[in-house]
């Protein structure tokens, strides 16, 4: 592992290295893991890259209870290559928190602790096959939105995460489209389902771009260093611009009935979001979080045989290498 080079607002040299790192990231350039960089920076650095990887293994869930009931074959391997992409996303994060002298142990503790945060989004239940579609949609339309610019992230391992996974998730939003325009085109009773799922997935989609800029408190730091490109009401923007002219030629309606189209601006503004259930949530008072949790203990606890399996066959070819 790379030693960490850290800086504290105690150290004598802070400040000069500070300006030194600063002007890099203001040059464009990438920190890498041996790079000196201020503990504040490695802080959010963490926080936000194991949220990120715990998202991606929690997203799995909602999507995955529909693995057995998907209307076709063809659906179905669809659905398991976008599932295993999801964990295979949570794997390439957790490598990049690791880069940061953080341990995968400590950010799963973390997580089945009930002590770190996962996106909101996968607190809800997915109560029918359109919920799939919508998800795949604009769930991780979103997603996408948020993961363009993270590619653009000052800390070099998490920016090449985020590209090898941008390009895995616009099959998810590709094939989410599909199965949404499918539904919307189709029988009465499939475009009642569709609209359905859209009614009830549309708020909490916006509120994955997190909270109103004037309540992030993180985002004038994550901007200044690179860590972020763009504030959360910005890619909130850019997905209503390129999703609601979309949904509404497919004939749905966005539940919201104070979205209106801005023609000064070319924005369509999108009514109040409905944040106390956001904060709700996050809290841990959501649909479904205690399912979720649950879920992940259990699944934990299942493949502890395969880790420990794991762990003795490294201890066998070390000691092999070593005779």
């Amino acid at each position: 592992m790379v030693k960490l080079r850290i800086g504290h607002p105690e150290d004598p040299d802070y400040q000069e290295r500070l300006e030194e790192f600063e002007a890099r990231i203001a040059r464009g350039e990438k920190i890498e893991p041996g790079d000196w960089m201020p503990a504040e920076y490695r802080r959010q650095l963490i926080r936000m890259i194991s949220q990120h990887a715990h998202s991606e293994v929690v997203g799995m869930h909602p999507e995955g209870a529909w693995i057995l009931r998907a209307p076709s074959f063809r659906r179905k391997l669809i659905l398991l290559a976008k599932v295993q992409d999801e964990a295979g996303h949570g794997q390439y994060l957790y490598h990049a928190a690791e880069t940061l002298g953080v341990t995968r142990e400590e950010m799963l503790e973390a997580l089945l602790s009930g002590r770190a945060k996962y996106s909101n989004i996968f607190n809800y239940p997915t109560l029918t096959w359109a919920d799939v579609g919508i998800i795949g949609w604009l769930v991780d339309g979103m997603a996408i939105k948020n993961q363009t610019m993270l590619a653009q992230s000052s800390y070099g391992p998490y920016s090449r995460a985020m590209v090898r996974i941008c390009a895995e998730e616009t099959f998810h939003h590709k094939q989410g489209k599909e199965a949404v325009l499918l539904y919307a085109k189709g029988s009465r009773k499939q475009r009642q389902m569709v609209q359905d799922a859209l009614n009830r997935w549309w708020w909490p989609t916006l509120m994955m771009a997190g909270p109103h800029d004037t309540d992030s408190p993180h985002t004038p730091l994550l901007l200044r260093w690179g860590i972020k490109t763009k504030t959360n009401d910005q890619i909130r923007q850019e997905f209503l611009n390129e999703h609601v002219p979309e949904l509404l030629d497919a004939g749905l309606e966005i539940p919201d009935p104070h979205l209106r189209y801005d023609e000064k601006t070319g924005n369509w503004i999108h009514g109040p979001i409905p944040w106390d259930e956001f904060w709700k949530v996050i809290g841990g008072e959501g649909p479904m979080n205690r399912h979720r949790l649950e879920t992940r203990r259990r699944v934990h606890e299942e493949g502890r045989w395969v880790r420990e399996a794991l762990e003795a066959y490294g201890r066998r070819r070390l000691a092999q290498a070593a005779d």
